[in-house]
């Protein structure tokens, strides 16, 4: 999941196989069309074994909007790149 550096902040998720790559697209502005104009950071990460598991675990986060608050409030298991 990433969070937006922004006054108010909004959160984007979405699934790939390289990190670090993805945030770099995302914050040059040629990410998803959502993500374009904003500068973001990595605030949670999950880790699967198939692309299957990780498209479901996508899905279910980003349509579980309690636990996507949670994540971005309390950014617990925290990363930054």
């Amino acid at each position: 999941m990433l969070k937006s550096k922004s006054i108010k902040p909004v959160t984007y998720v979405g699934y790939t196989s390289n990190l670090i790559k993805r945030i770099s697209l995302h914050n040059s502005g040629k990410g998803a069309k959502f993500t374009r104009g904003r500068k973001w950071r990595l605030i949670y990460k999950e880790k699967f074994k198939s692309k299957k598991e990780a498209i479901s675990r996508e899905y279910y986060i980003k349509n579980n909007r309690s636990l996507r608050n949670k994540i971005k409030n309390e950014n617990f298991n925290s990363s930054t790149i």
